[in-house]
């Protein structure tokens, strides 16, 4: 039975990063095939969302080197949204000629991840997103941006609300729909949430990108979502993690959000049982049991 609560949005879009930020992680090449399997599943479950892939240099995520063949075999279904992730102005051109028609670029909110991942500075960034934001749009392609680090680096320390603010809209301005808000290293806390959040203009552009390293993100999401916020993103299974963390147990699961939201009386669309199932059949073929407390609860027995 659920006990909503008062502030909160009747319903909820869940961005499923499983098949792209979940998969990326693994030290074992996960067949094609699977992955095909695994977003049929996650659309049949209910999923409207799904990032496929990312179109990432080989030598970078080497799991994700069959971005091409995923896309040429994937069956996909009618009213789901299937967007890759990609760096720059190639991996954008290989996106293109597949008929991808939403993509996702990733951002740094400090200078040393930025420097790490990026091979750029917190400023020169933006001369490689500009002309793939332009081209994207030129082409009738919407675009979505991912900034990293938003609460903390584990070179810098905290990173400043304001700095986090300043990356933002500059992507926004851009053009990108929509800004996810990520906790890489999953050190934020409700109260933090909340301030950065409300720093922003436009809570209904944002998103948010939550790690359970330290078990804070239910109650991130819960304060995100009181300070209106309607999309979140979740991993199936709770897979995928932080190299950059010690002990990080990865994204926030799918099926632990979705229990919350629904005690809350807030629609996913999902299907909690065929999520779970999924869960367990991938877990099962990655050799681990999954990470998702939801997952391990109701697959007992």
């Amino acid at each position: 039975m659920p006990y909503p609560m008062q502030g909160l949005p009747r319903q909820v879009s869940i961005y499923e990063v499983g098949p792209r930020d979940g998969l990326q992680n693994e030290s074992a090449v996960v067949p094609v095939e699977v992955k095909a399997e695994f977003i049929e599943r996650l659309a049949d479950a209910g999923h409207k969302i799904i990032e496929a892939t990312s179109f990432v240099h080989p030598t970078w995520v080497p799991q994700l080197a069959d971005a091409d063949e995923l896309l040429a075999r994937l069956r996909r279904k009618s009213g789901v949204r299937y967007p890759v992730l990609v760096p720059n102005e190639r991996g954008l051109g290989r996106a293109l000629d597949r008929g991808v028609d939403e993509i996702a670029i990733f951002a740094s909110a400090t200078e040393t991840f930025a420097a790490k991942n990026l091979n750029r500075g917190l400023e020169s960034q933006f001369d490689m997103f500009e002309p793939v934001v332009a081209r994207a749009l030129e082409s009738g392609v919407r675009v979505r941006a991912y900034v990293s680090m938003c609460f903390g680096d584990p070179w810098e320390g905290p990173t400043p609300v304001s700095q986090v603010v300043q990356v933002g809209e500059r992507l926004l301005g851009l053009g990108c729909y929509q800004l996810s808000l990520g906790d890489t290293i999953g050190v934020g806390t409700p109260g933090h949430v909340t301030a950065l959040i409300e720093a922003f203009r436009s809570p209904e552009r944002l998103a948010v990108h939550f790690h359970d390293t330290y078990g804070q993100a239910l109650g991130n999401t819960l304060a995100a979502l009181q300070a209106g916020v309607t999309t979140i993103d979740a991993s199936t299974g709770g897979i995928g993690g932080c190299p950059y963390a010690e002990s990080a147990t990865g994204n926030l699961a799918t099926e632990d959000l979705v229990w919350m939201l629904r005690g809350l009386g807030i629609e996913t669309g999902l299907d909690l049982g065929k999520l779970v199932s999924t869960s367990v059949w991938l877990a099962e073929l990655l050799g681990r049991p999954s990470p998702s407390r939801v997952v391990q609860a109701l697959s007992k027995g």
